[in-house]
């Protein structure tokens, strides 16, 4: 297992890892699959559910499972894709960056699978403007090794 591997895995298994943890906790433990809303820190932080069937935002959510089999096989294949590209890289960031992108789109197959659609919850709203938007642990982990990657990709 080449170093790289090794740190694409080390950082992609703890995002899954706690994205599973946080949408089991919320979903089910705290049952906002069925309350809908938990007040947190309003309007800075709550608790919304939103079942996900799309890509960001939506678009895409045929809710059918054609749909589904076709977003998680999108998802596998851009995972699968990464890796092997990141893994060929030295140095830490790259991989580290890679390895949250496929933790993070790990996390929201597991999802698809499990419920049929992406479980959404963290919404975050300040300063007088209202996000109707929902995310979780997974996006964010995926947007910010998006990041990272167009940053620092064309590095060795």
């Amino acid at each position: 297992m080449t170093p790289a591997t090794r740190i694409i895995l080390l950082t992609a298994l703890p995002v899954f890892l706690l994205d599973r943890l946080s949408k089991w906790l919320v979903v089910e433990v705290m049952d906002l699959a069925d309350r809908g809303y938990i007040q947190v820190l309003d309007p800075f932080l709550n608790f919304t559910m939103a079942w996900n069937e799309g890509i960001n935002f939506g678009l895409f959510g045929g809710g059918n499972d054609l749909a589904r089999y076709v977003l998680v096989g999108v998802g596998v294949t851009i995972s699968v894709a990464v890796g092997l590209w990141a893994r060929r890289k030295t140095g830490i960031w790259v991989p580290a960056f890679a390895g949250a992108v496929i933790g993070g789109a790990f996390g929201n197959i597991f999802d698809r699978l499990t419920y049929g659609a992406v479980a959404d919850f963290l919404n975050m709203s300040c300063c007088g403007i209202h996000n109707p938007f929902a995310f979780n642990i997974a996006d964010v982990a995926i947007f910010a090794g998006a990041a990272g990657l167009i940053v620092l990709g064309d590095r060795k």
